[in-house]
């Protein structure tokens, strides 16, 4: 009896706690409403935006449906623009992903000292956002024609030719927040490398190199195409540095001409470029995507 006594209040209350909706179920129904302002937000200044540039692509000025446009933008002047765009992108993606790579590695080696990481996150951080007019006055101002640099050199017998709306000029521009955005995004891959694979190939009797070659840089490789691959896009959108610069052979720039009217006004083939710029974009993001997704399978 003292044991049914017992089991009885349980086998009661067992179905009112049934019954009940469980805590943590009404919680997530009330969290779900915290991430409404982001959709909403995401909606209102991205989605309801694109989608209104991408039916415009595809419409005259009266409205009506057309391709016009869109083959428009496959032919000159718009297709070396796109080719030079491209260009310093895959640039600036390779060159910065490789030395942001490499840059990132040093700072974290066991033998650096450990301020210098909080020194080189806190610089890379401010760097990678200084861009736009800020950075294109910087570049002037130290190697224009009349840069403090480019006067200094003279001095001392050299002479610094420096072609801002070159290949090479205009990437190296990008690289200043290239570089420091690769090391902020390769710093967590790097760290998720275990000491223990390290002790493991050391005592193994392999070296710095052959670590690196057989074991590290296959594990983080996933991760530095992907932060490559983000830098291509990085790259190809930006546009406040290049117009401030004077480049004009960018797809970014040209939109703006045609839509400000600095050349001819014709907003629908802006529409058309911008929608251009969206695909390469969205493969940009996919591709990504793709890498991260057997990247993160490593560094669980």
């Amino acid at each position: 009896m003292a044991v049914a006594d017992l089991a009885a209040p349980d086998q009661v209350a067992e179905p009112v706690e049934r019954g009940r909706p469980p805590r943590q179920a009404r919680r997530r129904r009330w969290a779900f409403l915290g991430v409404v302002p982001f959709f909403a937000y995401i909606s209102i200044f991205l989605l309801i935006p694109t989608g209104e540039l991408i039916v415009d692509a595809f419409k005259t000025a009266n409205g009506r449906f057309t391709f016009a446009n869109v083959e428009a933008i496959v032919h000159a002047p718009y297709v070396p623009a796109f080719e030079f765009s491209l260009e310093v992108s895959a640039i600036c993606a390779l060159m910065g992903g490789l030395l942001g790579f490499l840059v990132a590695n040093a700072v974290l080696h066991d033998g650096m000292p450990r301020f210098l990481r909080g020194t080189f996150s806190s610089f890379s951080g401010m760097a990678a956002n200084f861009a736009g007019v800020p950075l294109a006055f910087a570049y002037v101002a130290t190697l224009g024609a009349e840069g403090i640099v480019t006067r200094l050199l003279a001095h001392l017998g050299f002479n610094l030719s420096y072609n801002f709306d070159g290949l090479i000029g205009l990437s190296l521009v990008y690289l200043y927040f290239q570089l420091p955005l690769m090391i902020l995004l390769v710093i967590p891959s790097i760290d998720g490398l275990r000491r223990e694979w390290r002790e493991a190939a050391a005592n193994l009797g392999a070296g710095s190199f052959r670590f690196w070659w057989h074991v590290g840089f296959p594990i983080v490789a996933p991760s530095v195409f992907g932060m490559m691959v983000l830098l291509f896009g990085n790259a190809f959108s930006a546009y406040a540095t290049a117009e401030t610069l004077g480049v004009t052979n960018l797809v970014t720039v040209w939109i703006a001409q045609l839509v400000n009217g600095n050349i001819t006004v014709d907003p629908q083939v802006a529409y058309a470029l911008a929608f251009g710029m969206i695909v390469i974009i969205v493969v940009t993001v996919t591709i990504y995507t793709l890498i991260q997704r057997r990247a993160s399978r490593w560094l669980r």
